[in-house]
């Protein structure tokens, strides 16, 4: 175990409660929770992880998506902005949630999340071919935060 990670593990109650803005008594709730003490073990490994969201398929797109624009997530599922485009439309971060969400869920239990099944999703608008505008469709991945 690195010093980063012993102190993550000595530190880490009093992290979360300054972060989530817990009073003392919601942070007892809070740590009396099994599942958030073995989320909070797996912190040390996710830190260096980022889920892609890369557009694989778009035409007629409003927001002017491309093919090989990327959406950059850390490991909780947070949308990192410095490392996305400037316009992101909301449709498209809403078809991906599903996605997002499993990843997450198989990074903390453990599963490569790069081996989910329905790893791909798309903005509700049908396209110009059925009376909407356009389409857009992403593929989910994991990778190394230094590769991504």
């Amino acid at each position: 175990m690195s010093s980063k990670d012993t102190l993550w593990e000595s530190q880490k109650w009093q992290i979360m409660q300054n972060r989530l803005g817990y009073n003392d008594e919601e942070m007892k709730k809070f740590q009396k929770n099994p599942r958030n003490e073995d989320i909070l073990s797996k912190v040390p490994g996710l830190v260096n992880k980022t889920i892609i969201a890369e557009v694989v398929e778009s035409h007629g797109c409003n927001s002017q998506h491309k093919i090989g624009d990327k959406l950059h997530f850390d490991s909780a599922g947070n949308l990192l902005t410095t490392l996305s485009p400037k316009r992101i439309c909301v449709y498209v971060l809403s078809a991906i949630m599903p996605q997002i969400f499993t990843a997450t869920e198989f990074l903390y239990a453990g599963i490569d999340p790069n081996q989910m099944r329905f790893k791909r999703a798309a903005c509700f608008d049908v396209g110009i071919e059925c009376g909407g505008w356009g389409r857009v469709v992403l593929e989910i991945r994991v990778e190394d935060r230094k590769k991504a």
